[in-house]
């Protein structure tokens, strides 16, 4: 660990990092200034099931609409909402490759997840289809896992699940359709490695939940105990 920090400092002192918000210099060992750090729109009093944002701090409990039709994962944990300068991280991730945001959101992901008393047995990113892998390049959501699976030491299982059909980006869709469009789209490879497993599926962004919830019937499908979704940012 203290070879680890040496490294660091010497890092930061031939190549300072400068801060992907704002272009400052963003201190020795952070990838976000702290101001800018203090400035992401942490996620506040939510519906423990699907993360939805609570207009008001004295509201407890699940929403209307999971009480109404509880999603297969039994929790969402959300770092902050779909808002500046998450959104524009994520955005730049996803479609101007810069890479190393993926650790920096990975990486705050991790702190938030470090107070939870019990923690998943695997993690398993959100997978796109191979067509969109290949135009892309990279998977966002594994991307962003891999801090946090380092940082809880939680193995990550990269193939075991796998989008077996193409979809429209949930984006470019009216709500309305977008659980018709990620129906059936996820497979589980190898059923064997989940059975009687918790899970936690990693994903950049939660709209509505539909992706979350198609991967999650897949998952439980083949034996696993419980699932739960963890995203960075919630719409």
């Amino acid at each position: 660990m203290e070879i680890d920090n040496w490294l660091t400092n010497i890092q930061d002192w031939l190549l300072p990092r400068l801060c992907p918000a704002c272009n400052d210099w963003a201190g020795p060992g952070r990838m976000l200034c702290q101001g800018c750090e203090r400035s992401l729109p942490r996620l506040g009093n939510a519906c423990p099931r699907c993360a939805t944002p609570y207009d008001h701090d004295n509201i407890w409990g699940s929403c209307g609409a999971c009480q109404r039709h509880p999603p297969a994962f039994v929790r969402t944990i959300a770092l902050c909402r779909y808002a500046p300068p998450a959104d524009h991280f994520i955005r730049a991730l996803k479609f101007h490759r810069q890479l190393g945001l993926a650790r920096l959101l990975g990486e705050q992901l991790a702190v938030r997840l470090q107070t939870e008393p019990r923690l998943p047995d695997l993690i398993l990113p959100i997978p796109l289809h191979a067509a969109r892998l290949r135009g892309r390049g990279f998977n966002q959501a594994l991307e962003i896992a891999r801090p946090v699976a380092r940082a809880l030491r939680i193995p990550i299982a990269m193939h075991d699940l796998r989008r077996v059909r193409a979809t429209r980006p949930q984006s470019d869709l009216p709500f309305e359709v977008r659980r018709k469009n990620v129906k059936g789209a996820f497979a589980v490879h190898h059923a064997a490695a989940l059975k009687g497993r918790r899970i936690a599926l990693v994903d950049d962004v939660m709209t509505t939940g539909n992706t979350a919830e198609a991967a999650a019937r897949a998952v439980l499908a083949a034996g696993a105990r419980e699932v739960e979704a963890w995203v960075v940012a919630r719409a």
